[in-house]
């Protein structure tokens, strides 16, 4: 036993030498003016900035990580470090699994093209992979990148971990009566439901499959419009995976460790984790690695050794039972009291497609009572046939509820796909009565159209158009893009029927039609006409345009008379060629020469 703590108290003095050289190493490359302090653990402006995440609000639900810290070497292997010296075994720890790092490289292509503006390095999820798991324990997945036994975290039951009733009813982890974190990258099954993403194109979403796992969490860390590229958006994105400052530290450390060089080694060859962060939260207990049962709790028994029994008659001592003492009865959380949801007075949800919802979902979470309950997860979840999302392009959005108990959803970010769809709130933790709220995404409109050119369109009577008619919408004086207008030719002002002569269009067939649907504006709200025709029919003619929204405009088409063809001469009444020889040109030459 001296022997362990006298390596774990010489580890932990190495270890906190490492940590400080890493993050000193990022603040200076990434972070200008961020400061280190004298255990590596670093400061910046924004540092107050950083989320105050409930633990089932984060990927993790703040499950315990890997706390390794990387070699202060270079990354890359020395060839001339001889085998198994320390260099050597140190080096290794740059080493990635091959099918490991395929994952990480793929799911930063994917969100290089979902999510540019997230900037997000594979090394990031490479880092976060090295503490939650170790590379998928050192890479032990198959040839689709599913972990070979599952990686399971112990259970969130509140006895030295953050507590978190079951949410999936043992669908993911196996356990009906608390949550554990899954897979290479520990996702708890509340936050896998919606941050579950499909990596390897199987059609489904495991959390124990690196591919999928990688990806959703790539999209967890952007999921905010972060830009990983910034140190305070980093900062965020990490706390809100695990929300702990030795976390920070631990993730940047690797993060900037592989940044400096890594490099591809065989599937299962990689470097195991030793130290947890819940090596200190059981006293007597050693914790154990992902993926096994967790250790009984203390003052319980762990089925490998009988309890003692009492002493039997005639042993010199009378049989007696020590008194058992119950384990303190765990306090009931806010969640626990929350007996139903309430709207909190939200408004009318209607948008127009492409278009930010004016009002926001506001859910109320009372005890049965109806007094307020503060400090409570609420959930707010898109159902339905739709494509609006809410800021950030998520479809699942959790909020803590305030003071007065109220949670208030981000803002709704209309799509393209009209109709109604709802948003459904519910307690995060809790099987209670949830909240629908129902939402209604509008076409695009346009309240106002206008002539783009100053002259009106003219041409002849059997003739074209020579400009094409080009107008714009606009809606509250702003360009109202991607609006859907209707061309009429319509027979007057005042009768809306379509007209049956003058100008017309034309359809692929080359056949004259004079009324066009599915014409939309641009994204500024222009949009030019197709050409026009004119049949022999001189005068004037209305072109009316309509848009969703009661945007009207007529444009005035005039069409002036073909000019009349110059006659052709009658030979009857031409006069007859002269027969006067005084009259004809004299051919005398001697006539000629006097002249």
């Amino acid at each position: 036993m001296a022997a362990h703590i006298g390596r774990r108290l010489r580890k932990g003095a190495a270890t906190t030498a490492v940590a400080a050289a890493a993050v000193a190493a990022l603040s200076a490359s990434q972070a200008p003016g961020a400061t280190v302090d004298d255990q590596g653990r670093q400061s910046t402006g924004d540092a107050a900035s950083a989320p105050d995440t409930a633990a089932d609000d984060s990927a993790t639900g703040n499950s315990p990580y890997y706390t390794d810290l990387p070699p202060l070497n270079s990354p890359n292997p020395s060839p001339s470090a001889g085998s198994g010296d320390a260099g050597d075994q140190r080096a290794g720890e740059a080493g990635i699994p091959a099918t490991v790092l395929d994952a990480y490289k793929q799911a930063e292509a994917t969100l290089r093209e979902k999510k540019p503006g997230c900037n997000l390095p594979w090394q990031l999820l490479a880092a976060i992979g090295k503490v939650e798991s170790g590379q998928a324990r050192g890479g032990r997945v198959t040839a689709d990148g599913t972990t070979v036994t599952p990686i399971l975290g112990p259970q969130l039951d509140g006895n030295g971990f953050a507590l978190i009733r079951d949410t999936d009813n043992g669908a993911y982890d196996g356990n009906r009566m608390y949550d554990q974190a899954v897979g290479p990258m520990q996702f708890i099954p509340s936050t896998w439901d919606w941050a579950g993403r499909d990596g390897n194109g199987d059609g489904r979403k495991d959390p124990n499959n690196i591919y999928d796992a990688a990806l959703a969490a790539g999209h967890y860390l952007c999921r905010f419009d972060w830009d990983l590229s910034q140190q305070g958006d980093l900062r965020k994105a990490i706390l809100s995976y695990n929300n702990s400052t030795d976390y920070l530290n631990t993730v940047l450390s690797w993060l900037e460790f592989y940044r400096r060089g890594t490099h591809e080694i065989p599937d299962g060859t990689g470097a195991l984790p030793v130290d947890r962060s819940d090596d200190t939260a059981r006293p007597g207990v050693t914790p154990s690695a992902p993926g096994t049962t967790p250790p009984a709790r203390p003052g319980k028994p762990s089925g490998s050794r009988p309890s003692p029994s009492p002493a039997a008659p005639g042993n010199g001592g009378s049989p007696s039972t020590p008194p058992v003492t119950p384990p303190p009865a765990t306090p009931p959380t806010p969640t626990d009291t929350v007996h139903h949801l309430e709207d909190a007075g939200t408004g009318t949800l209607t948008a127009m497609a492409g278009h930010t919802f004016a009002e926001r979902v506001s859910t109320r979470a009372e005890t049965e009572a109806g007094k307020a309950v503060a400090k409570v997860r609420i959930r707010f979840t898109l159902v339905g046939d739709t494509d609006t999302t809410f800021t950030g392009g998520e479809t699942v959005a959790t909020v803590t509820t305030d003071a007065s108990g109220v949670a208030v959803a981000p803002a709704l970010q209309a799509g393209e796909r009209t109709g109604a769809f709802a948003v459904q709130a519910a307690v995060v933790g809790r099987s209670v009565k949830g909240v629908p709220y129902r939402a209604t995404v509008t076409e695009r409109a346009a309240d106002a159209l206008a002539l783009a050119g100053e002259k009106e369109p003219t041409c002849v009577a059997g003739g074209e158009f020579a400009e094409p008619v080009q107008v714009k919408a606009t809606y509250r004086g702003e360009a109202a893009g991607k609006v859907a207008v209707t061309a009429t030719l319509v027979t007057s002002s005042d009768d809306p029927a379509e007209n049956d002569k003058g100008p017309y269009f034309k359809d692929a067939d080359g056949k004259a039609v004079r009324s066009l649907t599915g014409l939309r504006t641009d994204a500024d709200g222009q949009l030019t006409l197709p050409k026009l025709y004119a049949d022999d029919t001189a005068g004037t003619f209305l072109l009316r345009l309509t848009t969703a929204g009661g945007a009207t405009l007529d444009v005035k088409l005039t069409v002036e008379p073909a000019a009349a063809p110059s006659p052709e001469p009658d030979p009857s009444t031409d006069p007859a060629p002269s027969t006067d020889p005084s009259t004809e040109p004299s051919t005398d030459p001697s006539e000629t020469s006097a002249a």
